[in-house]
């Protein structure tokens, strides 16, 4: 089983002129800021999931790797490796997700890890795949009101036109957090759906995009999904206080944890950040081999 993190550095000056030159629209500091966490996320995995065979690390280009990452022990995927080259550059989420399976070996079961979901207790492989299926929590809407669930809706119907079914009244949503993969079915689905796909992808997030929800969502219309809720412990930094989120990291009972950004005054964010890194270092003081020693 392998992991595949998608990474955004916002402070990079490369990736700014790139952002500035290619769209015309403010930098969404929530979106890309950069809370120096990744490399207790790698702690994570070492100590909480050794079962997991290798790490890919997704980013832009090579001014977006963090020049503490072990290259030895991390494969760096750059977008031009997956992605096709008229689409790029691109600042969409949605368009890198959707081409995670393209990466150079990449094991047939793979988790798709934000870099803002942590594993702070020890997992098992059983935790994410059992027989074969993936296991996360897969929850029904109906109202489609912001950009966000209109993406996931567009999503479960190209999931069900991929399978020959008509759109429901309802659509899916995964639960957020680690995503269970199968390569094979995300190239399946990739392979059916390539033009409704390609034509979705944007630079910039826009309501016409198609998530990586599609191959969650397949997944479980094929069966290949036990529709159980991986237990975690999800945080807005906009509504949790510091002392909280510090709290369940040194004392978790979750084995995974998610700490979601939104804008924040620039006190508070510095508060936190200091907070959830004093907390992260108490937990995972020992560097680990993703790491240059």
């Amino acid at each position: 089983m392998d992991i595949v993190i998608t990474y955004v550095d916002g402070l990079d000056p490369v990736w700014q002129k790139s952002y500035e030159q290619f769209t015309n629209t403010p930098i969404l500091e929530k979106r890309f800021r950069d809370w120096g966490t990744l490399r207790y996320l790698f702690r994570g995995i070492e100590k909480n999931m050794p079962f997991i065979r290798k790490v890919h690390l997704v980013v832009s280009g090579e001014s977006q790797v963090p020049e503490w990452v072990n290259r030895d022990e991390v494969n760096v995927v750059l977008h031009s490796d997956i992605i096709p080259a008229e689409h790029l550059p691109t600042f969409c989420s949605n368009t890198i997700e959707l081409h995670m399976h393209r990466i150079a070996d990449l094991d047939e079961e793979f988790l798709y890890f934000n870099d803002d979901i942590f594993p702070l207790m020890p997992c098992k492989p059983t935790d994410f795949f059992v027989d074969g299926k993936g296991i996360i929590g897969m929850s029904r809407h109906i109202l489609a009101m912001d950009m966000f669930k209109r993406i996931c809706r567009n999503s479960d119907r190209a999931a069900r036109k991929a399978l020959g079914m008509r759109p429901a009244w309802y659509f899916l949503r995964p639960q957020h957090i680690c995503a269970p993969m199968l390569r094979s079915e995300s190239k399946e689905v990739y392979t059916i759906l390539e033009k409704e796909i390609l034509g979705s992808l944007t630079a910039l997030r826009s309501e016409h995009n198609i998530t990586q929800y599609l191959f969650t969502d397949y997944l479980y219309l094929k069966g290949r999904i036990i529709a159980r809720r991986q237990p975690r412990r999800h945080f807005s930094v906009g509504i949790a206080s510091p002392e909280k989120i510090a709290q369940c990291i040194t004392n978790p009972d979750r084995r995974l944890m998610c700490i979601n950004d939104v804008k924040l005054s620039e006190e508070r964010y510095e508060k936190m950040r200091s907070e959830i890194h004093t907390a992260f270092n108490k937990v995972f003081p020992t560097p680990s081999r993703f790491e240059k020693a």
